[in-house]
Formats: C-alpha cells, sequence, structure tokens
C-alpha cells in the first residue's frame, strides 16, 4: 500500500485542472521530457530527443522538454530550461542541475501523463525522483554509458560512482529501454529491472546513396585520384579511441576523411597527417559526404547504439566497427560491414583491406547495408516508443485499481 499513496494527488485530479499547454485528444498524450542535454550541443542524445518530440509534435500530443540549454520553443513545444554544469571528465558535454523543488513545479503544472528521461544522470535522477513522489509514470532511456565514459578517463572511483548512481536512477523508474543487446546486459548486469529494447531511427531521406556526390570526391581525391575514401563521423573525442585510425593513414591506398569536431581535434590533425578534416557538417552536406565514402570506419567500444554507423549503412556504404556495444546490432556481420576485435588496429585495417581489394564485394555490401535498415525509419522506431509509454501508463493505472480496491474491501 505505501507504494500506491503517491498515486492518490493524480488520481483525484481532473484532466480539466491541466494548468500549461493544449490539451491532447483523448487518444493523445501529455509527455514531459527530460533531458541532460539539448541544442546547441550535437551529440546522440540530442538528436534522438529532437527526433522524439517531432514524432510527438506530428501525431498531436501534447509536450514540454526540461534541458539545461536550447531555444524556446522547438517543435512547437515550450523548452524549460534547467541549471547546467560539464562533467568533470567531459569538460564539453554538459548535464542539467535542477532542485527537486522546481521540478515538481514543471511536472504539477504540466500535468504529464508520462516522463520520458533521456539519457539520465543528474537532471535525470532527480526527475525521477519526483515523477516516483507524484505518481507520474516514467519511461526512462539508457544511452549514454557513464561506467565506460569514466574508465576511459580514468576518474579515481568514477566508475564505481557511475554504476551507483545509474542503478539508482534506473531501479526508479517504471521502465528502461535500451538501444542495444549488448547495452541491455550492462543494465542486467547493474541489477536494473524492467528493461526493453528500443533502438534508434534513422532518416532514409536524408542519408541515402544518391546522395555519393562526385564533386565532393574530386575535392577530397582530385581528378586522377586512385585511392579510396575511409571516413569516420562523430565526436572527436579521447572514448572514440580515434588512435586507431593510424594504422590506415599511412596507406597510400586509402584518404581518411574526418567529420566533426571535439577536444581531440589538433592533436588527431598532427597524428593523421594527410587526413581531411570537414569539420561538423549537417543536413545535405553530411548525407554527401556519408554517401561519398567508400567504407566507414568506427573506433569507439562505448557504444550503446552508434547511430553514426547506421548512417552510413543508410547512406549505402559498408561499415568496420568494433565487436562491442551497439555495433554488434547495428551492423550485421560480414554482409553489411565486418566486426573487429575492440581496439585492435591490425584487425581493423585487414577488413578495410579486404573491401579495398575488391570493388565488386565492397558494392555488393553497399547494397546490403541500405537493406539491413529500410525499416529502421524514425517514424517507427518512434512509434514504439509511444507503445512503451502506453504501457507504463496502462501498468499504474492497474496498480492504482487494485490499490483502490484493496481500500474498498478494507472499509
Amino acid at each position: 500500500m505505501a507504494d500506491l499513496v503517491p498515486l492518490v494527488p493524480l488520481l483525484m485530479t481532473s484532466p480539466t485542472t491541466r494548468l500549461s499547454g493544449d490539451i491532447p485528444p483523448d487518444d493523445k498524450l501529455r509527455v514531459l521530457v527530460v533531458a541532460e542535454s539539448f541544442l546547441p550541443q550535437i551529440n546522440g542524445v540530442t538528436n534522438s530527443v529532437r527526433r522524439v518530440l517531432e514524432h510527438l509534435s506530428a501525431e498531436g500530443h501534447a509536450a514540454e522538454l526540461v534541458a539545461p540549454t536550447g531555444p524556446d520553443l522547438y517543435a512547437g513545444f515550450r523548452v524549460r530550461h534547467a541549471r547546467g554544469a560539464s562533467l568533470p571528465f567531459y569538460k564539453d558535454f554538459k548535464i542539467g542541475l535542477e532542485t527537486r523543488r522546481r521540478l515538481r513545479t514543471m511536472m504539477l503544472r504540466f500535468r504529464p501523463d508520462v516522463v520520458h528521461i533521456a539519457s539520465p544522470a543528474t537532471l535525470g535522477y532527480q526527475a525521477a525522483k519526483v515523477a516516483s513522489e507524484l505518481g507520474i509514470p516514467t519511461v526512462a532511456i539508457y544511452q549514454t554509458d557513464l561506467v565506460g565514459f569514466a574508465e576511459r578517463y580514468e576518474v579515481p572511483g568514477g566508475a564505481r560512482a557511475m554504476a551507483r548512481l545509474t542503478r539508482r536512477i534506473h531501479t526508479r523508474v517504471d521502465r528502461t529501454l535500451a538501444p542495444s543487446s549488448a547495452s541491455l546486459q550492462q543494465l542486467v548486469e547493474l541489477d536494473v529491472p524492467h528493461t526493453a529494447r528500443w533502438p534508434r531511427g534513422v532518416d532514409l531521406q536524408q542519408f541515402h546513396p544518391v546522395r555519393r556526390s562526385a564533386e565532393l570526391r574530386r575535392e577530397l581525391l582530385g581528378p586522377d585520384d586512385g585511392r579510396l575514401l575511409v571516413g569516420y563521423v562523430g565526436r572527436l573525442a579521447p572514448e572514440k579511441e580515434l588512435d586507431l585510425l593510424s594504422v590506415l593513414a599511412h596507406d597510400p591506398r586509402y584518404r581518411l576523411v574526418i567529420v566533426g569536431g571535439g577536444p581531440e581535434e589538433q592533436r588527431l590533425r598532427t597524428l593523421l597527417p594527410g587526413a581531411a578534416f570537414l569539420g561538423v557538417l549537417h543536413g545535405d552536406e553530411l548525407g554527401a559526404a556519408y554517401a561519398s565514402l567508400d567504407v566507414f570506419v568506427h573506433t569507439g567500444r562505448h557504444e550503446t547504439y552508434c547511430q553514426s554507423a547506421q548512417e552510413a549503412l543508410a547512406s549505402g556504404v559498408p561499415v568496420v566497427a568494433p565487436r562491442a556495444g551497439g555495433p554488434i546490432d547495428v551492423v550485421t556481420d560480414q554482409v553489411a560491414g565486418y566486426l573487429y576485435e575492440p581496439g585492435d588496429d591490425a584487425d581493423l585495417a585487414r577488413y578495410v583491406d579486404l573491401l579495398a581489394a575488391d570493388p565488386l564485394h565492397r558494392r555488393r555490401m553497399g547494397l546490403a547495408a541500405r537493406r539491413s535498415v529500410a525499416t529502421r525509419s524514425w517514424a517507427s522506431v518512434n512509434s514504439l516508443l509511444v507503445d512503451h509509454y502506453r504501457e507504463v501508463i496502462a501498468l499504474r493505472e492497474a496498480w492504482a485499481a487494485a490499490g483502490w480496491a484493496v481500500v474498498a474491501s478494507a472499509r
């Protein structure tokens, strides 16, 4: 019975008393999204949150976003700004900080049917606690491997602290959605209950083989250069293990293409002489950069999903990625690309060489790469997310009904 007490205030509140936002039709939901980071930061969390908000808007749901940064409105929804701070081992990644009192006020004002907590850390933990106190169903998205980051940055006691924080957060929510089988296994090892797999979508129009650009290839290779373009897209940060690319940088058969920015850029420019650093790209430019590659290479082993690999596959480019984390599910080994031993630059180079040596094999893998993601549109993936929302809401309602029945029988 004690666990049902927080439900009472919401059960006794009529929907007509909601204080903020348009009231959606009966079959639509009110979703409060809480994110540790948002625009102008460009990362996997931001991109997923953007897609979720866009889907909710297109489907006629009501939503608000709580995040440390961002515009005042996104996809027609209000963005409420929380205080932010940088992680001690990841200086340019800002996470949200907010008091429980302010979060409680936001939730009481908006009256969400469900709280979506994106890649929770400090802000997400507070949001989970407040939602639990108010009896609001919660869905948390496990998207950032905080334990792996702490290990990579060698923070004293950091891995243990991040494991404890991850467990505290995800044992408090109604359901945790993880993007890959590897991340689900991490949660099992942390004794996190109520988990399910929810993959990431991909924009099948932005990332498409037709965006291959002869002009961009001429700019990068010259008119008579027979080298292959081997590229990486993503953050230039230590946990991405980009030093592994040095095994390709000195091979005369390849020209490396690096898309993205981050704290490692200057060091990598020295380490990878002759590589083309294109900076952070968006929209059509990003789509053209992917599709113009001959081989896509990913190096980091701590990816919960590896969205950049999925975008390369959608662009019809075979992928060489570590056999660890998200790529295990994203890349069909020996069909759409190859999975190599994590951290093994010789193994990485061996698979790139296989693709380089046989243009027909490379072409077949590129076609298979596109086919492998044909059903992973954001619309289909986010429809599954809304189904998860409805399921946790129904479970809460069932628990509440059972609780009221117990109360009535005791009278």
